[in-house]
């Protein structure tokens, strides 16, 4: 399928939807909505994704099959400053793919285009209605489950996971990811949003989806939310610890954060808190531990300042990492394999 992926001035330091598509998704990007950064391409500033142009509006998008809300802003609202955009693509009869908690489905204007247009509206955050609360039966499949948690939101969990499973896959192991957010499901097409589940059920939705597919694969890498520590989120991050009763954890971190995002009143303690309050808090649901841990070097420009950086973290964690995007992932594959 033929995307355009609405990123308006948040390409691409703030838009890790469309990142995530960009670098995982089967689709075709054929252009991607930056108001801030006409005229350029998406090479200019991240070369080791797909390559598109960089335009004003859809108006400059000559042919495509959907557009994409490449962008999730803290509580997931919907900026009205994008409704010319959503409203062109309906119009010409486009499907609005959406991972906003603002469902678009919902908007009465843009309901009515896409019925007049045959257009159709895919609110990824929407989650279906028989989900549960969880039975605590994850730990019955096959399957060895690898949660990624954060010391952060934002910090690539779902990056991690995806190139772990990937990178299994290639040497022939049975994986398989399993994705909890919204950029997940758009790449997989298919998932639990687990942070729009009401909060009894999050524990049963991430179960729910290891149930499905644990007996099919040897290895489930699943795609961890938020922070244990986060003032919003970590009711979430509990949810999706004990949902899936995972057997080995990779703790991810962004290098140079210092603070939680959005909340930078909120300092980021010790590495080695982060792993006694995973550990400690997953072991009444089901013992594990961190085995591994990926850091996110993209703001260190050369090479050699970014393994350092990999060299402490892995220090401080006592454990092994890497950052698997730009280098190797085998370093935790081997640990988590």
């Amino acid at each position: 399928m033929d995307i355009a992926l609405l990123a308006h001035e948040k390409f691409p330091d703030e838009a890790k939807t469309a990142l995530g598509i960009l670098r995982y998704s089967d689709d075709t990007v054929v252009a991607v909505l930056d108001r801030d950064s006409p005229d350029t391409r998406v090479h200019d500033t991240v070369p080791d994704v797909q390559d598109a142009p960089i335009v004003a509006s859809i108006d400059e998008v000559e042919s495509y099959d959907a557009l994409v809300i490449g962008i999730a802003p803290i509580g997931g609202g919907f900026d009205d400053t994008w409704r010319d955009d959503v409203r062109t693509a309906l119009k010409a009869g486009k499907d609005v793919i959406s991972g906003l908690h603002y469902f678009l489905e919902d908007d009465e204007e843009f309901a009515q285009l896409a019925d007049e247009h045959g257009a159709d509206i895919w609110d990824v955050r929407k989650p279906h209605d028989d989900l549960t609360v969880a039975q605590g039966i994850a730990d019955s499949v096959d399957a060895e489950v690898i949660l990624t948690v954060g010391t952060d939101c934002s910090v690539g969990k779902m990056t991690v996971s995806l190139e772990l499973a990937r990178a299994a896959q290639e040497r022939g192991i049975d994986a398989e990811f399993i994705p909890t957010g919204q950029t997940g499901i758009m790449i997989e097409g298919w998932g639990n949003p687990v942070d729009r589940v009401v909060s009894d059920f999050t524990a049963g939705a991430v179960e729910e989806m290891i149930l499905e597919k644990g007996n099919d694969h040897d290895y489930l890498f699943v795609e961890g939310q938020g922070t244990i520590i986060h003032p919003a989120y970590s009711a979430v991050t509990c949810g999706i610890l004990h949902g899936s009763m995972a057997d080995k954890l990779v703790l991810c971190h962004a290098a140079g954060r210092e603070a939680i995002h959005g909340y930078e009143s909120f300092a980021l303690p010790d590495f080695s808190t982060y792993r006694q309050l995973y550990e400690d808090l997953a072991r009444p649901v089901h013992e594990t531990e961190v085995v591994a841990g990926a850091l996110n070097t993209r703001s260190i420009a050369e090479d050699e300042d970014a393994q350092a950086a990999v060299d402490d973290f892995a220090d401080a964690i006592d454990a092994p990492a890497t950052d698997p995007v730009r280098f190797d992932p085998d370093t935790i594959l081997d640990e988590v394999l």
